[in-house]
């Protein structure tokens, strides 16, 4: 005879999965970064070191918030690799 498996997978609350509890803060966030940048539409010039640019204060956070994201997921990669060995 052949015997079946009788494993029922427990149903798991959505707000209580580990991933999604990790990804909730990130979006609420995001969510917050990108009002504030949307809302900031005035024009403002910009020095990096010796150049000047004028240019609409949302396009400026958006870069510092995007390069932020890129700094942060790097490091979050980074750490992984590092726990893997």
């Amino acid at each position: 005879m052949t015997r079946t498996s009788t494993h029922h997978k427990t149903h798991t609350p959505f707000f209580s999965r580990p991933g999604v509890r990790r990804f909730a803060p990130f979006v609420l966030i995001t969510a917050i970064a990108l009002v504030f940048i949307f809302e900031n539409r005035a024009s403002v010039k910009i020095r990096l070191l010796i150049p000047e640019v004028i240019m609409p204060l949302w396009g400026a956070l958006l870069i510092a918030w995007g390069l932020g994201m890129l700094a942060c997921a790097f490091t979050l990669r980074r750490r992984s690799h590092r726990h893997t060995r």
